[in-house]
């Protein structure tokens, strides 16, 4: 599901079942990240689809890239495998910088 950047942030922060996933790359999350973001980079596409088979699926996960498009991608892929509840955000990292706290 795409959320804007609020309604990702709002229901992120209250969720108790959230898992944060960043799907960038290693070089874009060292450069920056949300705090707590577990970092799992889809363009390297067997250790991303290793690495999304072995997630809970009772997780909610909250995905993120640079801009929203490697995480929708992510998303449609986790949902193809079973783990129902994603939440893509719209703008991605770029604009997160902006969202207040």
């Amino acid at each position: 599901m795409d959320l804007s950047q609020e309604e990702w942030k709002n229901k992120l922060e209250t969720d108790d079942n959230a898992y944060l996933l960043d799907v960038r790359t290693l070089e874009e999350f060292e450069e920056g990240h949300i705090p707590n973001a577990k970092l799992l980079d889809i363009l390297q596409a067997t250790n991303f689809i290793e690495g999304i088979q072995s997630l809970d699926s009772s997780n909610n996960y909250y995905v993120y890239c640079r801009s929203g498009a490697r995480s929708a991608q992510a998303c449609q892929l986790m949902n193809k495998i079973g783990i129902d509840t994603t939440f893509n955000l719209l703008g991605g990292f770029i604009e997160w910088k902006g969202v207040s706290n």
